[in-house]
């Protein structure tokens, strides 16, 4: 494994973050639990290779992941991690709400400090809160008390806010959305260079994307291929985030033994301005067809589920960006018409859809709009919806609908 700096604070971090957002799940795709003996067994064997760093948060498996993460810590692993959690700030409309929120975890945690504690999905409305109910107090004092080791923030709203809860506080540790397609979404690049240029520890989740850049269309695949170069698309992802000096370390929310093997294996062979003129230039090729094809940005990281209607609202974002593709390969064609199907087996009643376990389509939106403020990337999501159901449904052409 290979060890970065972790920003100002004192701690050589791995590379390769274990987030503990999309851990493996029980044999029905459409069960909301976890497989917590092969969890368990996950989460170990990665702190074994080396991994360091472990990341959870209150909503993560409905509450589920904080818990098993504590049952995986026990028996002398809970010393050989850099462990963060997460006070929801979507959730706390209280001063009091802190310490509840902070007991509970630690609880949950099975632990009686964190290594870091972050403010969950910083926004501007966020920050307000932050300030209403003078949170970084309570963090102060729990750092103070020991309970709290750093402190930190995850962030999903535009690059000014973004710099202005970097100014706001003498932060530690700043976790943001980041892989070759999203340079300029929310803090971006010149958000990344601005944090670090202080210290600030910057962690990076969706690295892929929600699993998009680990499944290119043909022609990526092409260009690829073409490259003298061999890495899987996964590994070009992550050697992108790794070539970054301001990277400290990449999250991965990994859901099988495969793919925590896999990148593993990768961090083994990672390296701060390690790429080549070749490498670069091939990522770049990949930066512009990728950009032609994002129909709608969803990175399937499903804070807007469920939804009140039923709606399945990221596999139908996913439908219609891959309904976007181009077909080059005999397996494109395959995938686009397995698409169609997919959609088509969506639920598409609302007497008889599952509200518990969502896999309605786009008409079944009701625009509510209580997915929207939910929402990490800004998406207008019943509007996206509706044009998602106008491709998808009516079988319009992508271009005379987005």
């Amino acid at each position: 494994m290979q060890y970065r700096k972790l920003g100002k604070i004192n701690f050589e971090v791995s590379a390769l973050g274990f987030g503990a957002m999309r851990l493996p799940g029980m044999k029905n795709p459409l069960d909301p639990r976890v497989d917590e003996k092969e969890a368990i067994r996950m989460i170990r064997h990665a702190i074994d290779s080396g991994i360091n760093y472990l990341d959870t948060a209150w909503p993560y498996h409905m509450g589920a992941s904080e818990r098993i993460v504590g049952k995986a810590l026990q028996d002398g692993y809970r010393e050989k991690v850099f462990l963060v959690t997460k006070l929801p700030m979507f959730l706390v409309n209280k001063k009091d709400d802190f310490n509840r929120y902070l007991d509970s975890q630690l609880e949950r945690l099975q632990t009686d400090y964190l290594d870091c504690y972050l403010f969950h999905a910083m926004s501007a409305g966020a920050l307000d809160k932050l300030e209403k109910f003078s949170f970084i107090e309570d963090m102060e004092r729990e750092k103070t008390a020991g309970r709290i080791k750093n402190i930190g923030f995850s962030f999903h709203d535009t690059l000014p806010v973004f710099k202005k809860i970097v100014d706001y506080y003498d932060w530690d540790l700043a976790q943001i959305q980041y892989n070759y397609l999203d340079t300029a979404v929310q803090a971006g690049h010149e958000g990344l260079l601005y944090a670090a240029q202080k210290g600030i520890a910057i962690t990076i989740m969706e690295p892929l994307k929600g699993g998009m850049l680990a499944n290119p269309p043909g022609e990526a695949r092409q260009v690829l291929d073409a490259s003298s170069v061999k890495h899987t698309p996964v590994d070009w992802a992550l050697q992108y985030l790794w070539n970054l000096p301001e990277v400290s370390v990449v999250l991965s929310g990994m859901s099988t033994m495969e793919q925590l093997e896999q990148n593993i294996l990768s961090a083994e062979n990672s390296g701060i301005d390690s790429l080549s003129v070749e490498e670069n230039n091939t990522i770049d090729k990949i930066i512009t067809i990728y950009q032609k094809r994002i129909l709608v940005p969803c990175t399937a990281c499903k804070y807007c589920m469920p939804c009140p209607a039923g709606v399945n609202i990221p596999a139908n974002f996913a439908a219609v960006n891959t309904a976007n593709t181009k077909p080059v390969t005999f397996m494109d064609r395959v995938m686009k018409a397995r698409n169609k199907r997919v959609y088509r087996k969506m639920d598409k009643s609302r007497d008889k859809v599952d509200k518990k376990n969502p896999n309605g389509n786009a008409s079944l939106c009701i625009e509510c709009g209580k997915c929207i403020p939910l929402c990490p990337q800004g998406i207008d999501i019943p509007t996206e919806l509706a044009k998602v159901h106008q491709v998808m449904g009516k079988r319009k052409k992508p271009e005379d609908v987005f």
